[in-house]
């Protein structure tokens, strides 16, 4: 024994020394060796003695139908040496007795009944430990849920849904030893100057990227896949509006191997940016819309919407059918072409591009919640603009409104006849003024009349008063006297 080479079984920078790995074993079923357990290996006993037992029955039936036995040494037969057809009579040289007599066939019997029954009872057991049991589609009830169906399908071929996901996971695993292998044989560098972007490593670009196989481990059988796609098209069925519904048929056509489902199916992938008269005629033909971020979107919008108010086009397609579906569909699209304009509206607003959907997946935390800040901002002021611009438009509205004008124009009158009646009252007030002045002047007048007749009385009762006391002192001053006298006499 010679020598020739030692090499290392781990990768030079590895300094866990792991085992490279070098073969990918498809196996059937994990064994406890090496290799794995083959069908074979499963059933290998089942399928022999189902062989034998079919081998049996097939002897037995041959041997029934067409039967050896004894005959005696004189009879004759003509034309022994060739068999007897169906309706075909021969003659027949008897030497003694009747032909019952010369003739003894062996006693082979028909299939034995016991015997099939064993035969069939392997093979179910052979199929139930392999879990290659076929369902009987046809014993099924029409309206079996598709759930229901779905779990048959899947107890049905659970190993063999199994054995789908190792063959899936070790051609990943191929897949995986290939991409390395190419890798390391590949060149550092472009020996070309790539058209956009820098160059960059060629050994790097196979480290960027995994290949894998494209199969769904999930689904073994094309019934599997479309007992799936009909379990979703059910879920669907009730709410519709969250669904891509096109994407969903495209893919169940795909499914059952038709040709030509871009063609059959179009979906909204499938568009390319257009005018918005075509965007139109796409929607009363059921075709399918998509907005996209370069368009016009003011102008889309003011085209969808004056399409949707044309009475002409509107009674159209009021007797269509799907007249309900044609409308959710402009509006959808309007929809769309309004989150585009608010989008670069607030972009305007802000000074820089907003990331995309992709990005927004790869960036940072502390960026996003800075972008959320000066998105709140600008925000704020594009609704200020917006709600002012409403102010206005509404305001010009209802100048324009006949319903408003003649309001208007009836509140100017009422105003006049309110001017009217204010200045017939000023004028009503001051003459009560001046005649409230006039009467306050003869109440004033009346007054002091009143004042200088009072007085008047008061000094004519006062001189009177006086002449009164004067007079009684004078007749008491006399009485005085009198009695004064009478006293002196006496």
């Amino acid at each position: 024994m010679e020598l020739l080479a030692i090499r290392r079984n781990w990768h030079e920078d590895d300094e866990l020394h792991q085992k490279r790995q070098h073969f990918v074993h498809y196996q059937y079923i994990p064994g406890f060796g090496f290799y794995g357990y083959g069908l074979i290996h499963l059933i290998g006993g089942y399928v022999k003695s189902a062989t034998m037992l079919i081998r049996q029955l097939v002897d037995a039936g041959t041997l029934s139908n067409l039967p050896g036995g004894l005959k005696s040494r004189g009879l004759r037969i003509k034309g022994d040496d060739t068999p007897i057809q169906p309706g075909e009579f021969r003659d027949v040289d008897v030497p003694s007795g009747s032909i019952r007599d010369n003739i003894l066939p062996l006693p082979y019997k028909e299939p034995s009944q016991v015997l099939f029954a064993l035969f069939q009872n392997i093979v179910e057991e052979g199929k139930a430990f392999a879990s290659a049991g076929d369902m009987n589609v046809s014993d099924m009830s029409a309206q079996a849920p598709v759930g229901t169906t779905l779990a048959l399908l899947e107890r049905t071929l659970k190993v063999m849904g199994a054995v789908q996901s190792r063959m899936h996971f070790s051609m990943k695993q191929e897949f995986k030893l290939l991409k390395t292998i190419v890798a390391e044989g590949a060149p550092t560098e472009y020996a070309f100057e790539p058209e956009s972007g820098d160059r960059r490593a060629k050994k790097s670009d196979y480290e960027m990227v995994d290949i894998i196989p494209v199969s769904d481990p999930n689904a073994a059988t094309m019934a599997q896949k479309i007992v799936q796609y009909q379990a979703v098209l059910q879920l669907a069925q009730s709410a519709p509006q969250i669904y891509n519904m096109p994407l969903l048929h495209r893919q169940m056509i795909d499914v059952l191997g038709i040709k030509n489902a871009n063609k059959l199916v179009p979906i909204e992938d499938d568009e390319l940016p257009t005018d918005p008269i075509q965007e139109n005629q796409n929607a009363i033909t059921g075709k399918p819309l998509k907005a996209f971020i370069e368009q016009n979107h003011s102008a889309h919008i003011q085209v969808h919407m004056n399409a949707m108010q044309d009475p002409k086009i509107a009674q159209i397609i009021g007797q269509n059918p799907q007249a309900q579906a044609i409308q959710a569909a402009m509006m959808a699209h309007i929809q769309e072409h309004v989150a585009f304009e608010y989008r670069m509206q607030i972009e305007e607003e802000m000074g820089i591009p907003l990331p995309t959907e992709d990005q927004n997946k790869k960036v940072d935390p502390a960026f996003a919640n800075q972008l959320a800040a000066m998105a709140a901002e600008a925000s704020q002021k594009l609704f200020k603009q917006n709600t002012d611009e409403a102010k206005q438009q509404m305001a010009q509205q209802q100048l324009q409104d006949p319903v408003i004008q003649m309001q208007q124009q009836e509140l100017q009158i009422k105003m006049q006849e309110l001017q009217l009646r204010q200045q017939k009252q000023q004028v009503e007030a001051a003459a009560k003024a001046d005649q409230i002045r006039v009467e306050e002047s003869r109440i004033e007048a009346q007054k002091e009349i009143a004042a200088m007749q009072v007085a008047a009385q008061s000094a004519a009762k006062r001189d009177q008063l006086e002449k009164q006391q004067q007079l009684e002192g004078t007749r008491l001053g006399i009485e005085l006297a009198k009695s004064r006298n009478q006293r002196g006499n006496k």
